[in-house]
């Protein structure tokens, strides 16, 4: 999920309850999780870096035949993984891969709640539909907070309503993941802006590069979007089952469809630099995880600070004259984020409070 093709939208960024035939319907465009060999074959050619693994040790190593290590390295080899050698002199790593792959991304993030034994909650796909999907899906059916779903590309990535995202393979982070949160409906936005928070600090540990948050849930660099939040939910009247937060960061596309050019950009594109993808999503993994732990146990101290915070860090939720696409259009002066971190607006007949729309900036 990364640049949202939207233009106008009225729906809100938190999606509420989905029905039973919802939660059961599998997406067409599922796709089965990565073979776990792949991973297990990186991990063993980086652990023999400076030599050459032979076949034979590698098959020893993971459990199969050296025949079958042949075809996983050609698909590792398919899917753009440097490898060099052949089944009679055996392989080496010519570059350690940027792939969002689980071995390489457990040992970053310990500590956190998506620290598991084993790294069993990290779900790994080189195509799929979305990753929100695949987790709400998994969500329904019982997998634990802290399931971690990447993908190296989406086919059916999707933004607020019916939109689509553009998700070049490869070239962005693409994660979704489950939380179960002891709180009503009500305090899911905070969440989502409390992901945004989470992702630019991400991108701060990084490199200093100026972000801009926009309500509710785009990230934008130089007036253009490079990263987009999608959160839904299953809840009741007065708690939330589940929950998952879909996070899009535009990282390494140096080019982007003709009707995204104007208002799509990377943060390579911005940066002229290459970054890690794995790096950056460690980073993200361990933001979002002091968020969402200072959520639980600060309370109302929490809240307050997320709110302030998302205002500083948004150039446009205070003082700036906006157009917002919501049931018909709304024009005024922002007046920051309400209690439960809704936008409010002046208009002419008065203070409004925007629950969900696409927010414009008259110049």
């Amino acid at each position: 999920m990364t640049t949202n093709t939207e233009q106008r939208t009225t729906r809100p960024a938190i999606i509420p309850r989905i029905t039973a035939a919802q939660k059961t319907r599998r997406s067409p465009l599922a796709h089965r999780a990565t073979d776990e060999r792949l991973g297990r074959i990186v991990r063993v050619l980086m652990n023999h870096a400076t030599v050459i693994a032979s076949g034979t040790k590698i098959a020893e190593e993971i459990g199969t035949t050296r025949s079958e290590i042949w075809r996983l390295i050609q698909q590792l080899r398919h899917l753009g993984v440097d490898i060099a050698g052949h089944p009679a002199t055996g392989y080496r790593l010519r570059a350690v891969p940027d792939l969002l792959l689980p071995e390489m991304i457990a040992p970053l993030v310990k500590g956190t709640i998506f620290a598991k034994p084993d790294a069993k909650n990290f779900h790994h796909y080189y195509t799929v539909g979305s990753t929100n999907s695949e987790a709400m899906n998994a969500a329904s059916e019982g997998a634990p907070e802290g399931s971690v779903f990447f993908a190296e590309e989406q086919l059916a990535g999707r933004g607020r309503g019916a939109h689509t995202w553009h998700s070049a393979r490869s070239a962005g982070v693409y994660c979704s993941v489950i939380l179960r949160p002891p709180i009503p409906p009500s305090d899911a936005l905070l969440l989502s802006l409390a992901a945004g928070l989470a992702v630019h600090a991400a991108v701060a540990d990084v490199a200093e590069i100026p972000i801009d948050l926009k309500w509710p849930n785009d990230l934008l660099l130089g007036g253009k979007k490079f990263c987009g939040i999608l959160t839904e939910m299953n809840a009741e009247a007065t708690r939330v089952r589940h929950l998952v937060i879909g996070i899009g960061i535009n990282v390494n596309q140096t080019k982007f469809p003709v009707d995204l050019r104007d208002i799509a950009t990377s943060l390579r594109a911005e940066t002229r630099t290459e970054w890690s993808r794995v790096e950056l999503c460690a980073a993200l993994l361990k933001s979002l995880d002091r968020e969402y732990r200072a959520l639980l146990a600060d309370g109302s101290a929490a809240r307050d600070s997320v709110l302030k915070r998302f205002e500083e860090r948004s150039s446009s939720s205070r003082g700036r004259k906006v157009r917002i696409d919501e049931n018909g259009e709304l024009e005024g002066v922002t007046e920051g984020l309400d209690a439960r971190g809704f936008l409010q607006v002046r208009t002419a007949e008065g203070l409004r409070t925007v629950l969900s729309g696409t927010v414009r900036l008259i110049e």
